[in-house]
Formats: C-alpha cells, structure tokens, sequence
C-alpha cells in the first residue's frame, strides 16, 4: 500500500504582533488506497452500531435543540404559553426543506394543483362540514381545583404507569423505563405519579393492555366508565373527576368591527379547496382524477398541550385532497408501487386487543381488502417514501388503521402513519378515503352543484326520483320564506326524494322542517309531485370521492429529530443530528485551520461558488479547535465540512469530511464541490462521489 506522512509546524504574527502558536505539529496521511490501519472507534464499530452504543436520552436531545435554537417556547419571556412554540434558524431552514421536498415530491411528481387558503373561516362553513358540532376531544374536570384532563390520555398514562409498577414488581424492569426522569412528564401538572411497584393479577394485565391496544376507539361515555371502573382519579390529589365531557377543539373568533360574523381560525387546510372544487376542476380541464394540494397553518385548542411539538395549539400542515370517480379508484401508478412491502396494524388485530404488526406488499394489502382501494394504497405508498426520503427510520414506522368505532361515519377507510419516539407511537400522517362527504354536505348547503359531468360514449336509461313545484303557490303561503323553502326542495337527494315519496303516498302530505324557519312546514300534492321516471341520459353527472393524505409537519420534524440523534461512544456529550443532507438547515461547513490571512482569499473564492449553487453554508473561523467547530456543527446536523490549510494555499486542494463517519478526503476545490452537489442534491452516495479521492486522516478528532 502506497502511503507517505507530511509533518507540518507553522508559527506566524498577528497584526498586533502577539505571536500565536496555531499549529501543532499535525499528522496528515494521505493515501490512494480507502483501507486504513487507524485505531479510531469508527473502523471498530459499524456506523449503525456507533448510533446505538449510547442509550436515547430525550432530555439530551431537547436540550440540543433548544440550546442551538431550533425551536423555544414563544414568549419566554413572559412565561411563555403552553402549546406555543417559535422556530430559530436551524428549525426554519429544516421546516423549510422539509416542506420543500414535500412538495417535490407530491405537488410536481403528482401533477398537483396548489392553492393557499383563508385561515379565517366563516361559521357556515364549519357548522356544515361538521367541525362546529363534532370537532371535539373529551376532558375531565377536577370539581374541587378546577384542574382539566384529557380524558384518553389520562386513562392512557395511569394504565400505562401501573404496567410498569407491575413489571417492576415482577423484577423485569429496573428504571421502569426511564419515566421517572422523564422531564415531559414531569411538567404535566404531575398526572401520572411516581410510579409504585405494585403487582398485578395476570387477567388485569391483559385487560389494561386491551384497553390501551384499542384507546383511541373509546367515546366519551366509554372512557367515563373505564375512569370509574380503574378508580382513576387526579394523580396529583387523588379528588374524583368529573365524567368526561366534550370540548370543542377550534378557536372561536369574530370577523369584522360588530363582533357579529362568527368565525374560526381554520382546524385543517381542506375545507378551502373543497369548496374551490368546481374552480380546480374548470383549471384542469375537466379531467378527473386530478388533486389539490395545500401548505399553511391550522389551528386546535388543544386541552392539554405537551410533548413539545407533538401537540400543539398553532401547526403547520401539508394536506392533498385527491378526487376520483367513486365507481373506478383504481390507480395509473399503483403498479409502480405495488411491491413496496410496510408494516401494518389493521383494525381487526386492534379490536382483538393486539398491536402484533402485519408485514405485506401494499398490492396484497389491497387485492386482500384490508386497504379499500389502490389509490388509497397507492397514497400510502408514497407517503411512506417521503417519510424514507426525508430521514424518518423505517424500523419506527407503522401503518395503523382506525378502528370502527373511532372511523368517521363517511369514511370508506383511514390508515394513519405512526412514528415511534420515546412519547410512544404519535400519528403524524393520515390517510383516508372520504367519500364525497365533504362535496356533498356543502353543494346541499349552498345551492351549488360540486360535481363532475362526463359525456357518454353510450347513451344510458336511467330510472330517477324528480321534483316538481307548483311554485304560483309558493308565494302566497310562505311569503318571503318561500326561496328557502324551495331551495331545501330542489336540494333533496335522491334517497331523500324517494323518502318523500313515500311520505306522500302513505300520508298524502311531508313534514320537514328547514333552519331558519319556525314550526313544522307541510305540503300535499297541489305544492309538490314527486315521480320515478325513466330519462336517457348522454352525460354522466357524479360527485366525485375524496382520498386525503394530512400531514402534520411539526409532528414528522420531532420524529426526524428523535430518529436522527445519537451520541459518538467515545464521548457522550459529542451528540449528532443525523439528517440527510436534502433537508439539513446548511450543507456546508468551512473551517479555516485559522485567522491567517492567507486562507481569506480561498474561503472566498469557495463562498462564492457554494452561493451561485445555492448550497447553504456557514464558516467558521473562531479560535477553537477544529475538533470543536465539526462538533459543535455536528450538533445542527450539517453533513458536510471543508477543511481549509496552508496546502490549500499551495495547490487549491481541501479536505472534506462526512458528518456521521467523521471520514475525510482530499480533492481540488471543484472536486469536493462536485461531490457535496452530488450528493446533496443529485441523490449520490458519499462512497460514489468521492470513490476517486484520495483518503485523509487526521488525528484532530
């Protein structure tokens, strides 16, 4: 193996004439060969096995990230408000790449119509879709200190803490799991309390993890009586709670200076693009399928806010409404991801009170049933892609599917893409079949047909329900309410149409009653006729179904940030944030070896080629170690670092070291340049691009 050392020792004076002694004498070896006989704990070890061989401690992870800025608590200063966060530098840039590469990889790739929304919403609008009234989690009240709960989570927590007394109590678990020093938990108004090791029957065991297995199918009444039944009380007091009642989760506000147009800020960015639906559809030509896409803030007044990001009270969102014939959702591309194989939690093995995962491809997923239709796993599909390509572990990843009893009563089916972290499993993307619900309700509600019209290759015989109106009648008895009776009439669907004709027939009269309208309205056969007749029909005219893919983006950035974070073994206060160069807050770090004015020309020259490539960069020059600037970067995530020395003045050659590896090469300027944008940006791997080399090693680490 060829190889040769180069030893270097250099002195110089600053301007102030203080002499410096910068260098030490440094070893540099240089070879042609990617064999090394090096003694670092990085050629002793897999990379895989360096991330594990320190155990996860979230207190370091939260510390990292509020100390380097990534996010804080909003209005710390005053306090701050629970459920409020604001995003420094680092979480921007990562928020902001995240987001880029969501788009990317749904609104381009997919062919998407973006649109940005009001976050104000009118009641109206709320109030149909059904927000107003069903938008709603469950809360417990302690009567005697006022204190609220979430009902499930709370049910969730004890059962869980007395699992762990148990487990203890049993000897199988020594620090029961770390709970008691976890800092979340104890800032949670202490609604668990230290846990006891207390044993358990076996059959209670069982039945405590069949309730938690199936936690979030309970209603309100439901979790009252598992409250009762546990003898579950305010941990922090033992006082009794009062049953479980409904609190609406939006925030309610008034639009314009008389306080009298009620609104809301908006739960979920979809209300806006369904009732943009017929603009979208006129933008597109007419064709279905097509989606719509929508990134931006929403809002839920949380109960109880915790756990950081993953529950908060202002978030960002990502949703796709993707609209398709309800009679064909099949997918052009489903075969491009058919083999694709995921991890599973259908709700058959929930209901059982099992969470035993079910590995399958997603084409047999679909052709068994499980999952209602290829579009719906086609979208599961890719959501499990932009999941990999934006660094969230496979191995933390599942597909849960809702219950029954916790399914929207329109939903065909809803998969939910949960992501482990030490706050359990947190669901973060959901993906569900909506039917044309949404359409429906606010095309009854205005007036305003939100439908698809396509011309028959045939002509088809169609046997349906009309209304006819003697509307000369309509005037002298209803006066001014007579539009409103006439557009509840011509708004009636055929299932209701056949309905009333069956109330006429019996009765020779319908009773309805229509909002906004005192007492009970009636009308015979003089008012209204209703037939079943045969038309011919050469257009086709559907509303169309809803397939929704929801991403909360704050919730899949902590995820990251958990699944990214390790510490190097040969010192745990080293941590790293593991992120994939596309979505880490800056690429590049360039680090002079020190103030020596000779390195200025070269920082700048490298400056100005990384900004005309539009690659984020930072440099720093400080007095530290170099060990201590890659560190302190490493922090950040940044994937990449450019050592600039006295050779690069000589010959224009750099060094570049990876981030994880902590392994460096040398090359020109334009090679290691090269390399970052390939592997940044062009989906190259470091052992691609930098194959042709030479390796570096250096004992500064």
């Amino acid at each position: 193996m060829l190889q040769f050392k180069k030893f270097a020792q250099k002195r110089f004076l600053t301007k102030t004439g203080f002499e410096f002694n910068f260098l030490k004498t440094r070893k540099n070896l240089y070879t042609t060969t990617t064999t090394t006989t090096t003694t670092k704990i990085n050629t002793m070890a897999s990379l895989e096995e360096q991330k594990k061989a320190v155990e996860f401690n979230r207190e370091s992870l939260e510390s990292t990230l509020k100390r380097r800025f990534f996010y804080a608590p909003a209005f710390e200063l005053y306090g701050g408000v629970s459920g409020l966060f604001d995003y420094g530098p680092a979480g921007c840039a990562f928020q902001a790449n995240v987001v880029d590469q969501w788009r990317k990889h749904f609104i381009l790739e997919e062919d998407m119509l973006e649109v940005d929304c009001t976050m104000l919403t009118p009641y109206e609008v709320l109030k149909t879709s059904g927000h107003v009234d069903k938008f709603s989690d469950w809360m417990s009240k302690d009567p005697k200190t006022g204190e609220i709960f979430r009902a499930d989570h709370l049910v969730e927590e004890v059962l869980e803490s007395r699992l762990k007394g148990d487990k203890q109590a049993r000897g199988l678990g020594s620090e029961i799991d770390g709970v008691e020093e976890d800092a979340d938990k104890k800032k949670r108004k202490k609604k668990v309390k230290q846990i006891t090791a207390v044993k358990l029957d076996d059959e209670l065991v069982k039945e405590y993890e069949t309730v938690l297995a199936k936690i979030d199918g309970y209603s309100g009444e439901e979790l009252g009586e598992l409250i009762e039944k546990y003898q579950i009380k305010n941990p922090g007091n033992g006082n009794d709670l009062e049953p479980p009642r409904a609190f609406n989760l939006m925030f309610e506000t008034a639009i314009g200076p008389s306080g009298q147009y009620k609104g809301y800020l908006r739960p979920e960015t979809a209300q806006g693009q369904f009732l943009n639906f017929n603009k979208l559809l006129d933008f597109n030509n007419n064709k279905i399928p097509f989606a719509s896409a929508s990134i931006g803030k929403s809002f839920r007044n949380e109960i109880s806010p915790r756990a950081g990001l993953l529950r908060v009270r202002e978030f960002l969102m990502a949703e796709i409404e993707h609209f398709v014939d309800p009679e064909d959702k099949s997918h052009s591309k489903f075969d491009e991801v058919k083999d694709i194989k995921l991890k599973f939690l259908p709700k058959n093995v929930q209901e059982a009170g099992s969470t035993k995962l079910q590995e399958l491809s997603v084409g047999d997923a679909v052709s068994s049933g499980m999952v209602d239709n290829q579009t719906l796993g086609y979208f599961i599909a890719r959501i499990y892609l932009f999941l990999m390509k934006i660094g969230v572990d496979p191995n933390r990843l599942r597909f849960r599917q809702h219950m029954s009893n916790e399914m929207a009563h329109y939903a065909c089916d809803c998969w939910d893409a949960e992501l482990q972290t030490s706050y359990g499993w947190i669901e973060c993307v959901g993906c569900a079949d909506r039917s044309a619900y949404d359409l429906t309700v606010h095309s009854k509600k205005t007036g305003e047909k939100l439908v698809v019209r396509q011309k028959l290759d045939t002509p088809k015989e169609v046997v349906q329900w009309e209304l006819s109106l003697t509307k000369k009648l309509f005037g002298p008895k209803f006066r001014k309410d007579a539009p409103l009776v006439e557009k509840y009439l011509t708004n009636l669907s055929q299932e209701e149409l056949e309905s009333k004709a069956k109330e006429m027939g019996d009765n020779g009269k319908i009773v309805f009653q229509i909002d906004g309208m005192q007492g009970d309205i009636e009308l015979d056969e003089k008012f209204i006729k209703i037939e079943n007749v045969k038309r011919i029909h050469h257009v086709r005219e559907f509303t169309p179904s809803v397939i929704e893919p929801s991403f909360g983006i704050g919730r899949i950035i902590y995820a990251v940030f958990e699944h990214s974070f390790w510490a190097r073994p040969e010192d745990s206060a080293r941590t790293v944030m593991s992120f994939k160069p596309t979505v880490a807050p800056s690429k590049v770090l360039l680090v002079p070896l020190s103030n020596n004015k000779e390195f200025e020309p070269i920082i700048a020259k490298i400056s100005k080629t990384l900004k005309k490539e539009q690659i984020p960069f930072k440099v720093d020059d400080s007095g530290v170690s170099i060990g201590k600037r890659y560190a302190r970067n490493d922090e950040l995530g940044t994937p990449f670092g450019i050592t600039i020395d006295f050779d690069s003045v000589k010959d224009d050659s750099v060094t570049l070291r990876e981030r994880d590896s902590t392994k460096q090469v040398r090359g020109s300027i334009e090679q290691i340049l090269r390399a970052i944008k390939e592997i940044t940006y062009e989906g190259s791997t470091w052992e691609k691009s930098t194959s042709e080399l030479p390796e570096f090693v250096s004992q500064s680490e």
